[in-house]
């Protein structure tokens, strides 16, 4: 009883953008790249910086007592845990032009 291998790509059904680089390539529209392997190395060191970057990293911080009241109230009050009200703010002031 031998197996007979099937193509995976018999049926496939390409949406619009697909079909048109799909004939694109058939045309000769595209060239290859002649330094790939170096693009390459590029592109995933770029996407590694890229994801390390938008990691989460914990912090431990000491804030009043008072305060922290505060932020879980005001966190409550959106329906959110008080550490992503805090993340969020950090986001926020990081992320701003003034350093007021």
């Amino acid at each position: 009883m031998s197996k007979q291998r099937k193509d995976p790509f018999a049926n496939l059904i390409l949406d619009q953008e697909e079909q048109l680089l799909e004939e694109a390539l058939e045309r000769g529209e595209y060239e290859e790249d002649p330094q790939f392997e170096e693009t390459k190395k590029m592109l995933e060191e770029a996407a590694a910086r890229y994801l390390e970057l938008n990691t989460t990293k914990p912090i431990t911080i000491r804030i009043k007592q008072l305060d922290l009241i505060r932020i879980k109230a005001k966190a409550a009050a959106k329906n959110m845990p008080y550490q992503t009200l805090i993340s969020s703010l950090i986001h926020q002031y990081a992320k701003s032009q003034s350093t007021r």
